[in-house]
């Protein structure tokens, strides 16, 4: 109950008004934080998903750990990439494990 009057902003003495005007400043944060941090994160989320689609065989890549290879082969069902990172050296990585692309320089 007193959650509730807390609020509403009324106090035991009486109504004073200002129960939306007392959350005015946490829905201003909460915005703030909206466009600050959470929707630019989510549009890289979004473009990192994009990229991680369209991997095709010869794209170079960067791995999470640090790999840097060229697609030779794609797995679909099972969402693994082989990844060429020496002669002779194929290793198989999971597509999400991927962390960008290479530019190739032409």
């Amino acid at each position: 109950m007193i959650i509730l009057m807390l609020l509403m902003g009324q106090t035991s003495e009486g109504s004073e008004g200002g129960g939306i005007l007392g959350l005015l400043p946490f829905i201003l944060i909460f915005v703030i934080f909206y466009l600050l941090l959470i929707r630019p994160q989510m549009k890289q989320q979004k473009k990192k998903q994009v990229m991680i689609k369209e991997l095709a065989k010869g794209d170079k890549v960067i791995t999470i750990g640090g790999l840097h290879g060229t697609i030779e082969g794609i797995k679909e069902k099972e969402e693994v990439l082989i990844l060429k990172i020496a002669d002779n050296v194929k290793v198989n990585v999971s597509r999400s494990a991927v962390t960008s692309k290479k530019e190739s320089k032409k």
